[in-house]
């Protein structure tokens, strides 16, 4: 297996922007209709949070390189402070983890997660009853528990089950420094082993995805000054994680595929697939909304449903229209290696049938300095080589949409290139979420605890705000000119 690809074949395994989905040839593959990553990307599930996975993430462990790391977010938006009920997983639902091990583009390895609610006192509206200092603290009026059973298939079809962990603790949603003066012991807590090694983590966390989701204002519509806001700074998410022996994975050859989803129980008392995500903006700007809540739906075996939306994709026209940058000669059979097939000699599986599935070569050890565009910058143990927290996904999409696979090369990005709070150096990686005591002044969530002075912007007066606050004010970006997001190009893209 390479490990070094030339500049051409780099550039080839660059993120495109959306692309679950075939490309020529496969239209005798198309299944029939369904019935019934992403925030809030599809009409039926922005409705219900719960069920919603917002993002996906598998890499190698950093400190573990003999293990993988996979994460699924759910619960978009979570604003710290949104108490009485605070943010729990679904006990109607199971929050899956799915392994194609072999390129068939059928699930071999079901990691399932499901939630149980516990109360000590429904006599109380409150989420905790005084400080809270353990999991198993008996302030702790609300908590969950859950199941791990990992599922072994065939063709897709489950043979056999077995329960890796039960009755495992959730780590609680950060109420706030009075109700959970040490959060990172009860995070520590509910870190716990899985027999034949390997971790798991199911709890709240900060929202790791970084972007500039103004985007969606008719891409700022054609006015580039508020490029640069991290929108989802502040915000946290629910974290279900494993750390797998990566031979578990993929005991005969290194290549994984893997795609989260979540089922709901039906009033039959079955369960219906309502939300599913493997690469990264797939349903948010590839989909239409005609065909997003069938892809929520859809399992990778069918995704030749969807072929014509990444051969013909939307977003360079919308470009094209607002910033007058050409749009690539369609059909677009450049976007078809990162997101069906994994690219040759890097990510993709011997005999690999096209579905739209993250792709992980496990075999390939971290980067020592990873660099946040990953494979297009060289960095080949980055995306779309799995997906790491520190890969800037948005940037590398814009960059590919515009041409970066066709040789139109650009620094097209939004100018959001890190996320605002740094992630743990071990598992599960994720940054604590952010607590209830924050408040939100100019724009910026302020942790109590660590202060710098920033001026009221309407008194003038000076507040406490932690460095990292301050820092993030200075990072919004006031870009002007005729096009779109570009910067002057650097020797490093790193």
């Amino acid at each position: 297996m390479s490990r070094s690809l030339p500049a051409r074949s780099r550039a080839v395994a660059a993120l495109a922007v959306g692309g679950a989905l075939l490309i020529g040839g496969l239209a005798g593959l198309a299944p029939p209709r369904a019935t019934a990553s992403s925030h809030r990307e599809a009409p039926l599930i922005s409705g219900e949070p719960q069920y919603d996975n917002t993002d996906v993430y598998a890499f190698v462990s950093p400190d573990k390189p003999d293990t993988t790391t996979l994460i699924a977010n759910f619960i978009p938006f979570e604003e710290p402070a949104g108490g009485p009920n605070f943010y729990k997983f679904a006990a109607d639902a199971r929050y899956d983890i799915n392994i194609d091990n072999d390129g068939d583009s059928q699930t071999d390895l079901t990691y399932r997660f499901e939630f149980q609610h516990h109360y000590k006192n429904r006599g109380t509206f409150l989420y905790n009853t005084g400080p809270v200092r353990s999991l198993d603290d008996p302030n702790l009026n609300f908590t969950q528990t859950y199941d791990l059973t990992l599922i072994h298939r065939a063709h897709g079809t489950a043979q056999s089950a077995r329960t890796l962990i039960d009755d495992a603790p959730v780590a609680p949603s950060n109420v706030g420094q009075a109700s959970m003066p040490d959060y990172r012991t009860l995070r520590t807590q509910a870190v716990k082993p899985l027999p034949q090694g390997g971790q798991v983590f199911a709890g709240q966390a900060e929202d790791p995805f970084f972007l500039d989701l103004r985007v969606f204002d008719l891409l700022y519509g054609g006015n580039l000054k508020e490029v640069g806001n991290d929108t989802l700074r502040g915000y946290n998410v629910n974290t279900i994680a494993l750390q797998v022996p990566s031979k578990t994975l993929a005991p005969t050859q290194p290549i994984i595929g893997v795609f989260s989803d979540v089922q709901r129980r039906t009033a039959a008392g079955g369960y219906t697939q309502v939300s599913r995500l493997g690469n990264p903006l797939v349903n948010e700007v590839v989909i239409p909304l005609a065909d997003k809540d069938r892809f929520n739906a859809s399992i990778p075996w069918n995704d030749a449903w969807f072929a014509n939306y990444v051969t013909r994709p939307e977003l360079p026209k919308l470009i094209q229209k607002i910033y007058k940058i050409p749009a690539p000669a369609e059909p677009r059979n450049d976007l078809t290696q990162v997101f069906l097939t994994g690219v040759p000699k890097l990510n993709q599986p011997p005999g690999v049938r096209p579905a739209e599935l993250m792709r992980l070569n496990t075999s390939i050890p971290p980067a020592k300095s990873p660099k946040r565009l990953g494979v297009l910058d060289g960095d080949n143990a980055g995306y779309p080589n799995g997906r790491r927290l520190t890969d800037d996904v948005v940037d590398i999409s814009l960059q590919v949409v515009e041409g970066e696979l066709l040789g139109k090369k650009n620094d097209l990005g939004d100018g959001v290139n890190a996320n605002d709070a740094a992630f743990d150096r071990a598992f599960p990686y994720v940054a604590s979420p952010n607590s209830g005591s924050a408040v939100s002044k100019a724009g910026v969530r302020v942790r109590p605890g660590a202060y710098n002075d920033l001026p009221d912007v309407k008194t003038g007066r000076h507040f406490p705000a932690m460095p990292a606050a301050a820092t993030g004010l200075g990072a919004a970006a006031v870009i002007g000119g005729g096009s779109m997001w570009l910067r002057r190009r650097r020797q490093s893209r790193s």
